[in-house]
């Protein structure tokens, strides 16, 4: 938003809190003011009938609190969890990774055939393929990857009934039944660009399989990938294979090639010039210069075993007479072996990873649920490890700032209470209506089925900050009657009938003005949805808390205070 617009924004929500509350108060006729004043002072009756009942039965009060709490406890580990909520972008994403050891060339009819799966589905509007080595350099890639851009209609336009998720599952049927051999995995534009970042590899999750030989990580892997395919939500499962490269080995015998007055260097040197290549000479082309290559003929190094007859020359014995040519089977072993297409490497340490993704499942009681089989099932040699890389390791890491976090929030706001009140007694009740505002999040987070994310968290922490206030108000308001002379049940009876309506609004303002926020579907709406609904929903349920029950609470402690406060001056003045 440029500066400009900022301003206008700014100038129309000024006008908004303050004329538009004149301009109502202008135009709407008596009655309804009159019709208006007397719902407010319905409701106050009926709350003070409530805050009666709750302050002379504070015992009961007190416990349907703790229900409401216990009710959260419940539901707080039944709660899905996930680093972010996924945004919908309007777009799929389609990496598609062919056998390592395929030709540019090979690999175009299958793209081909993608494309016209892919333009099949009425919600598809066009489709780009991309296939070969990346144009970015730092993106490292063969000739087997393939990405797919695949634009998608508006929601309105799709069949009824059909979502996102079951057009994926529809894809990926008809991939996995036309090609065999080949991983897709699905995304979307700016979240694979994300997830890649996070995890290392291309794919939003990666098991990484830690140790120093690569074939044994190999059979890991493939356990890691076969226990990983029976856990409920796992999709997208896939491979980074590192073997599987052909690779002509030739082994020097030096023994053998000692007989013929040769060493390894000799041979070496023919084989080099044979099948790579030699400089013989350098071509002037005036100022510039260019070395001129030569080697074998192809059709003399085709195949294995024409590799293998190859000649070597050996000196004459008497070192007068013509070279003497042997093949080079009879001085190596020469073998057609499988060998390392890429070598993963993170902090020093050789890695082969295994890509996944979750869907209809939450992304916590997935891997924990991977986790507790693979532990089972697979036994690690000495010196093999696993790790857990992308948008899971990121939760973890989260988890862990916040529970770093909130203690140091919650001890600055006691500091700052403190510095209010003056006692630490106050300050905690000045605080008891955080963990009912708490509740009141985890509860709809439940109902709503929710997830929860680092976004549901900061709706957590953003409920400290209004439930303190409104605590603040209450127990303010309570110690002011109180040394006015009036007794605890009646002072906590006027303070709370008398700011409900500044509690009330000061928590409904918020609440009504992120309800839109919490049952939007529009893109974009993922991220902030879970958000809302923590705010929604502990400030619905965690203001009727601090209005019934939390009044009843404090005036317990606050009777016991009293009763020693009283208890110590009858200690002190004998005659009183």
């Amino acid at each position: 938003i440029d500066s400009k617009t900022a301003w206008l924004l700014a100038g129309a929500l000024l006008g908004t809190f303050t004329v538009t509350p004149v301009l109502l108060s202008l135009v709407l006729p008596e009655h309804v003011r009159e019709t208006e004043t007397a719902v407010v002072r319905f409701l106050r009756v009926v709350y003070e009938r409530v805050l009666h009942w709750a302050l002379k039965r504070r015992a009961i009060a007190v416990g349907f609190g703790v229900v409401v709490l216990l009710l959260a406890a419940v539901a707080a580990p039944r709660l899905g969890s996930e680093f972010l909520p996924t945004l919908e972008e309007g777009n799929l994403w389609i990496r598609a990774a062919m056998p390592p050891t395929i030709s540019l060339e090979a690999g175009v009819a299958s793209v081909q055939k993608m494309r016209e799966i892919l333009r099949r589905h009425p919600e598809i509007i066009t489709v780009v393929s991309q296939h070969g080595r990346p144009d970015d350099g730092s993106d490292a890639a063969g000739f087997y990857n393939t990405e797919l851009f695949v634009p998608l209609k508006p929601m309105a336009e799709w069949t009824p009934g059909l979502t996102k998720d079951k057009l994926v599952e529809q894809l990926q049927k008809e991939f996995s039944g036309e090609f065999t051999g080949i991983t897709f995995n699905f995304s979307q534009y700016i979240q694979d660009n994300i997830q890649e970042g996070l995890s290392g590899v291309k794919g939003a999750n990666a098991v990484k399989i830690i140790g120093p030989d690569l074939t044994q990580l190999e059979h890991i892997a493939t356990d890691v990938l076969r226990v990983m395919d029976g856990v409920h939500g796992v999709s997208d499962l896939g491979i980074f294979r590192v073997l599987g490269q052909p690779n002509l080995n030739i082994t020097i015998d030096r023994d053998k090639a000692a007989r013929y007055g040769l060493n390894v260097g000799d041979v070496n040197a023919v084989v080099q010039a044979a099948l790579g290549g030699t400089q013989a000479t350098t071509i002037l082309e005036g100022d510039k210069q260019f070395g001129l290559i030569v080697r074998v003929a192809p059709a003399y190094r085709d195949n294995l075993e024409k590799v293998r007859n190859i000649k070597v020359g050996v000196p004459a014995s008497s070192g007068s007479g013509p070279n003497a040519y042997i093949r080079l089977s009879d001085l190596a072993a020469i073998t057609l072996d499988t060998g390392a297409s890429y070598i993963y490497h993170e902090r020093n340490q050789r890695y082969i990873p295994v890509k996944f993704s979750v869907r209809g499942r939450d992304l916590g009681s997935t891997v924990t649920d991977a986790q507790a089989q693979i532990a089972k099932q697979i036994k690690l040699p000495h010196g093999y490890r696993i790790e857990w890389a992308g948008e899971f390791e990121e939760l973890q890491q989260a988890k862990q700032r916040l529970e770093l976090i909130v203690p140091i929030s919650l001890l600055l706001i006691m500091v700052l209470l403190y510095g209010l009140f003056n006692t630490v007694h106050d300050s905690l009740l000045a605080l008891a209506g955080i963990p009912f505002a708490i509740a009141g999040g985890i509860i709809t987070l439940y109902v709503t089925g929710i997830d929860f994310s680092i976004s549901a968290a900061i709706g957590f922490v953003s409920l400290f900050g209004i439930s303190v206030m409104n605590g603040i108000l209450l127990i303010t308001y309570y110690n002011e009657l109180r040394q006015s002379g009036m007794h605890s049940v009646e002072a906590m009876f006027s303070a709370a009938s008398q700011r409900m309506r500044p509690m009330l609004m000061t928590a409904l303002s918020a609440c009504i003005g992120l309800f839109p926020a919490a049952i939007s579907t529009g893109i974009g709406s993922q991220v902030q949805r879970p958000l809302a609904t923590v705010i929604v929903g502990g400030l619905l349920i965690g203001p009727i808390m601090l209005l019934v029950v939390v009044p009843a609470l404090c005036l317990v402690f606050l009777n016991k205070r009293d009763r020693a406060d009283l208890a110590a001056s009858a200690s002190e003045n004998p005659d009183v």
